[in-house]
């Protein structure tokens, strides 16, 4: 694995202004980095500004000297990894380097004016606990592929989540001291990692805050390296596992559904006795495949949880079956028509409810209320 190297100018972390420092992952950067650069260590003396050097060749070489002149701190990458290793490897800094500090992330090609990079910085400041978007609206003259790229995962994210977020894509984001760990822990070393990232925090039940910020694209975006298909697939994962999943216990469900009612004339019966054939298909496979947190959940409670869920499901189902075949809808089409409408919220009382483990964060914080109330039991009259 290549190593990050650094050439380091003197930074103070004292001062109020650099209790939040600014990363900078670029790959083949121009002038515009070492505007960027300038302006932000004008409009803040003393501002720390890491700038990572993600294996561009020898002609960007005098602009990291120009940045480094300028009084940035310049991580050098020998090899293209990938922006999310690079964010990495600027972020690792600033925790290991610049302890108490908070951490900017922008964008390296012009995109994020100064203003918008210290607004973001500040309400992080003020919510460190919280992940802070510096949020594009969308309007005016877009390129098509960052327009389709966006509302593609704003809707995956929203349907694998249930967080509502204008601008999954930017890269004007900000993280508190306590949140660096997090940050350093999520996957993926290209693109996807500020999607994992951004997954992650709505996991770790961390709260999303979006700060309006100016939406500037430069030659028709011509800079950016986002995939539009590529890097949209890798964030609907999920919900894609989560389709495949019950589609292929739907089918199931199906089959059992027609061959039961064929042998026992019951509805009731093949109703029931499909969705138990079909629920343990979909459990095993949602546990183990589907839900990132499942083999986290112990078996028993994940059992109690999805049987829960499925005899809720399962009133549901012959309840909508029995008034739709009622009304004279031949049994195959009432049956595809239901699994439809129940498919939705299946999904999110899965991912919320029957496999949502505890985060190493809720976990570290059980003790620390423990002791707390064990504190205040101790101090108090009895």
């Amino acid at each position: 694995m290549a190593a990050a190297t650094t050439r380091e100018h003197p930074v103070n972390p004292g001062t109020s202004a650099a209790r939040t420092a600014v990363v900078v992952p670029a790959y083949q950067p121009d002038a515009r980095l070492v505007a960027l650069v300038d302006a932000l260590r004008a409009a803040v003396p003393g501002l720390p500004v890491v700038v990572v050097d993600d294996g561009s060749d020898r002609r960007c070489g005098g602009v990291f000297r120009a940045v480094r002149a300028l009084g940035a701190v310049v991580l050098t990458v020998p090899v293209n990894r990938g922006k999310g290793h690079a964010l990495r490897t600027g972020v690792r800094w600033v925790r290991d380097r610049l302890p108490g500090h908070g951490v900017v992330c922008a964008d390296a090609d012009g995109q994020h004016t100064v203003v918008d990079v210290l607004r973001v910085g500040a309400r992080s400041q003020a919510e460190p606990d919280a992940v802070v978007l510096g949020a594009r609206r969308f309007t005016g003259d877009v390129p098509l592929r960052s327009r389709v790229g966006n509302t593609a995962t704003r809707w995956a994210f929203a349907a694998t989540t249930g967080t509502r977020v204008r601008d999954t894509q930017t890269g004007l984001r900000a993280y508190g001291p306590g949140l660096l760990d997090n940050l350093l822990a999520a996957r993926g070393d290209r693109y996807e990692y500020e999607l994992r990232a951004l997954l992650d925090a709505t996991r770790a039940g961390r709260r999303i805050v979006e700060v309006d910020v100016a939406t500037v694209y430069l030659d028709d975006n011509a800079s950016s390296h986002f995939r539009p298909v590529a890097d949209s697939l890798r964030v609907w994962a999920p919900l894609l596992r989560f389709a495949a999943s019950s589609l292929g216990s739907a089918a199931v469900d199906v089959v059992a559904l027609l061959a039961l009612h064929a042998l026992t004339g019951s509805l009731l019966a093949a109703v029931v006795g499909a969705r138990l054939l079909s629920a343990g298909v979909n459990f095993s496979v949602n546990r183990r495949l589907v839900f990132a947190g499942g083999r986290d959940v112990p078996l028993r409670a994940a059992v109690v949880r999805y049987a829960a869920l499925a005899v809720v499901l399962l009133a549901a189902s012959y309840g909508l079956l029995a008034l739709l075949t009622g009304l004279g809808l031949p049994l195959l089409a009432a049956k595809v028509g239901t699994d439809v409408a129940l498919v939705a919220t299946s999904y999110e009382v899965q991912r919320r409810v029957v496999f949502a483990s505890f985060s190493a964060d809720r976990r570290a914080a059980r003790p620390a209320r423990a002791r707390g109330r064990a504190r205040s039991s101790a101090g108090r009259p009895t």
